[in-house]
């Protein structure tokens, strides 16, 4: 079965247990681990999370996906700015932890989802889709895109952040893809590209729009 992944920010050229397919990664994540990277407090200085949620401009009550969750990195701090947040991951230990952080949080407009290989399973359309570090995760990415279009809201972006081809962690170099990579494959979805920031040092960030 393929598999949407949690987010990945560490190295994994020579982790066992990844599983490497020609367009994607597959690998199963334990969150009480994956925790001790994904939220480590050091991750802030690369990752810009503050500044990346700005340059969504999300409108009051707008409804964000954070799709590939994982711990909730970006969804606790989506939290904040939107009016609900619904975190999808593939991983039902991640779905878990995200809904027992966003408790003992007392955040209450965090809606964890358990993902299928196929579609994040979002209970409603939405107004922006965030995929951080899980692109590459995803196979049959034209056929899922083309699906997450029935996700959005009339006027809704696919916020794209992954590994630059030339960052210092992150996948095997063959799951690092260029801009023109990304580009292709939207279109070939069905996305147009809406804007760009260049502000990540280590991740592309790219929006799209359904054409």
């Amino acid at each position: 079965m393929r598999k949407i992944l949690a987010i990945a920010i560490f190295s994994v050229t020579s982790v066992p247990g990844w599983a490497q397919h020609p367009d994607h990664m597959e690998h199963h994540f334990d969150p009480a681990a994956s925790a001790k990277s994904f939220d480590d407090p050091a991750r802030d200085a690369w990752q810009m999370p503050d500044r990346v949620i700005a340059s969504l401009g999300l409108k009051p009550g707008a409804i964000v996906a954070d799709i590939g969750s994982g711990t909730g990195y970006f969804s606790v701090r989506l939290a904040k700015a939107a009016a609900k947040v619904y975190g999808s991951d593939l991983e039902p230990g991640m779905v878990k932890y995200l809904q027992d952080r966003a408790a003992k949080a007392g955040i209450t407009n965090i809606v964890a989802v358990q993902a299928s290989a196929d579609s994040p399973n979002l209970p409603e359309p939405v107004d922006v889709v965030l995929i951080v570090d899980t692109y590459h995760h995803i196979g049959n990415r034209e056929a899922y895109f083309r699906g997450l279009a029935k996700s959005l809201k009339p006027g809704g972006r696919v916020a794209i952040i992954d590994f630059k081809p030339d960052s210092p962690e992150g996948p095997p170099k063959e799951f690092r893809f260029s801009r023109a990579k990304f580009q292709s494959e939207m279109s070939k979805a069905g996305y147009r590209l809406a804007a760009s920031h260049d502000f990540l040092p280590r991740q592309q960030f790219l929006i799209f729009a359904p054409k």
